[in-house]
């Protein structure tokens, strides 16, 4: 006996869309994989290409380096490069050149980050409030960002060398040794200036986060009897954490790769590697002392430690 919902109109056989799934049906392997709009996949696989070139081929080979006696040979020769283990790891974590790299990148990131975030926050929020010129002073602060690293190094040692124009104008209240060769001074004075030159694309994350914050909020605080300082820490600073947590982990990932400011400020991380860099040292243990496994192993440790500290700095900034 058929029903009337097994017929159509007429009593014939119902046409339903019987090719179709049920809603809560298991969907197929390739539409799991390749998603509900498989031409997506067309338009992300070039970026998908240039990540895997540029990015995981150069972490794998560097990984597979560290765990082989690894040495440069001339093309196509056939060398033995036998499997070390961790010796390589043990190599560079005993080396105190090493060590003293990683001690500084720390001593530069509780420097350079707080500084960074400060700094960008305030000044974000300043031009967030200017009406004239706003255009101006957000070029003004984004300049150095995108100026050539060597150009920008050639003015701070302007400024900051023994004769330099802030020791002349501090007479005898200059350092002694000058900033940049002076063991205490050299790595603060790095890190001020990686501040002022990344300074420029934060305030613009920052800039971007504040359009994001309800002006009603403000309007709240106003009626509730908030200054303006009270204001900026119970409405601005919750309201930009995203960025916040955005700025940090971007900071600490600059800071982590510093390499061209020690190069070209401090001669190669003097005075006496109290400006090196686990980069540097890379560098100097990989093409200087023809030493790429142990350069490699710096490498991973870096990455290791970046992502871990990346890590707890998301869960401290973005926890409710």
């Amino acid at each position: 006996m058929t029903t009337t919902a097994d017929t159509g109109r007429g009593g014939g056989p119902a046409r339903g869309h019987d090719h179709d799934p049920a809603p809560g049906a298991p969907r197929s392997l390739v539409s799991r994989l390749l998603g509900r709009q498989p031409l997506g996949i067309l338009f992300a696989l070039p970026y998908a290409v240039y990540l895997a070139a540029i990015f995981a081929y150069p972490l794998g080979l560097a990984v597979y380096i560290s765990f082989h006696d690894y040495f440069f040979a001339a093309p196509r020769a056939r060398v033995s490069r036998p499997f070390v283990g961790l010796q390589n790891y043990a190599d560079a974590i005993a080396d105190p050149d090493v060590r003293q790299a990683f001690r500084n990148v720390l001593v530069f990131l509780v420097i350079n980050v707080p500084i960074t975030v400060v700094l960008a926050l305030l000044l974000a929020v300043a031009l967030n409030t200017v009406v004239q010129a706003r255009t101006f002073f957000r070029v003004a602060y984004y300049v150095p960002y995108v100026t050539a690293s060597v150009a920008v190094v050639a003015v701070w040692l302007f400024l900051f060398s023994g004769d330099g124009l802030v020791s002349r104008l501090l007479g005898p209240l200059a350092p002694d040794p000058p900033w940049l060769v002076n063991e205490s001074l050299a790595l603060p004075v790095i890190a001020v200036f990686v501040a002022w030159k990344q300074l420029g694309f934060f305030i613009l994350l920052y800039l971007a986060a504040l359009q994001n914050v309800p002006k009603e909020l403000y309007e709240s605080a106003s009626v509730d009897g908030a200054g303006r300082w009270r204001s900026f820490l119970a409405v601005t600073v919750p309201g930009v954490r995203p960025a916040t947590a955005l700025v940090v982990i971007l900071a600490t990932i600059t800071g982590a790769n510093l390499f061209t400011e020690p190069y070209l400020l401090t001669n190669g991380g003097g005075p006496d590697g109290a400006s090196s860099s686990p980069v540097l040292v890379m560098y100097q243990k990989g093409i200087e002392q023809g030493n790429p496994d142990i350069a490699s192993a710096i490498g991973v440790i870096l990455v290791i430690l970046v992502l871990v500290i990346s890590l707890i700095n998301r869960r401290l900034l973005e926890r409710d």
